[in-house]
């Protein structure tokens, strides 16, 4: 009976060893790889760290493009994999779902893109997509499912904003780049977000980066009819989403670089915009520091 018990045992483990050794495999580390994510036909942009355990699942973070750029522009013009590699997480830079240009842009229900044009039902479900990426991941071993994060520029930061307002269940943070909103322009007083068009359903840590001297997403309001309400109202919503009770905090950080900090928010929230001075429409971004911010917070 017992050489029969250990005939059986002995395979499982020798085959339960080699699967955990095997752990996740998405491509070398220290470069970036394009893989599938279920039959979407949508290859993604992932950039797997130097010295990465396959064995030890990471913290993940999506980094968004802009309306008609791509995630392989993104990537290289941002940098962040230089940040990845040093601190440990993957970095993936998927496209939109939106043809646009020689690029793509995300499909943000209810706001018209750059080209004026408001997503229809036709049009790829990008929120659903970035859901499949996760559980992809997740499903290989690679992720840690409690540390997953959102960055993007512009129009990427528009969308990281939405993902926090949607699918707060599978963020731990957000940090959107020239792009930080709280829902849709109110039809009936535009300088205001629309409550019922971001409701998530957990406080959401919010970093959010942005110039003074931007033209195309001002922090002051105005510009384009998917951006209209000012930075500061979209703070100030999330302050109110997040339960925030300390009154806002403004700090110098660095040189050019102030600080709008919202504090004591329910389950350890925070709302952080960081204003550089002189900044346009651009990854206004110190790298460290948006990992630094992000990467406190756990879901």
């Amino acid at each position: 009976m017992m050489r029969r018990l250990l005939a059986f045992l002995i395979p499982l483990l020798a085959w339960t060893s080699a699967a955990h050794a095997a752990g996740c495999e998405i491509g070398a580390p220290g470069s970036a790889t394009r893989i599938a994510i279920g039959d979407t036909g949508r290859p993604l942009l992932a950039h797997v760290p130097k010295g990465f355990d396959g064995s030890r699942p990471a913290p993940l973070v999506f980094l968004l493009h802009g309306s008609g750029g791509t995630g392989a522009q993104m990537l290289a013009d941002s940098r962040l994999a230089e940040t990845a590699d040093r601190h440990g997480f993957i970095l993936v830079a998927p496209d939109a779902g939106i043809a646009l240009d020689k690029g793509f842009a995300w499909n943000i229900p209810g706001v018209p893109t750059i080209a004026g044009k408001i997503p229809g039902p036709d049009d790829a479900d990008d929120v659903a997509y970035i859901g499949g990426i996760i559980d992809t991941l997740a499903a290989k071993g690679c992720i840690d499912r409690a540390r997953v994060y959102a960055t993007g520029l512009s129009g990427g930061g528009r969308m990281t904003s939405w993902l926090g307002c949607v699918a707060a269940d599978r963020f731990a943070a957000i940090a959107p780049v020239v792009g930080l909103r709280a829902g849709n322009p109110l039809a009936s007083d535009p300088s205001r977000p629309d409550p019922a068009t971001c409701r998530p359903d957990r406080p959401m840590p919010v970093i959010a980066f942005a110039g003074d001297k931007d033209g195309t997403n001002p922090i002051a309001g105005g510009g384009a009819g998917y951006w209209q309400y000012s930075m500061h109202a979209a703070e100030q919503r999330w302050a109110a989403l997040n339960r925030c009770t300390a009154a806002p905090v403004t700090r110098w950080v660095s040189e050019g670089v102030y600080e709008e900090r919202y504090a004591d928010c329910a389950d350890g929230a925070e709302v952080i915009g960081r204003i550089s001075v002189g900044g346009g429409h651009s990854w206004v971004v110190d790298n460290e520091a948006l990992w630094a911010l992000l990467s406190r917070h756990r879901r």
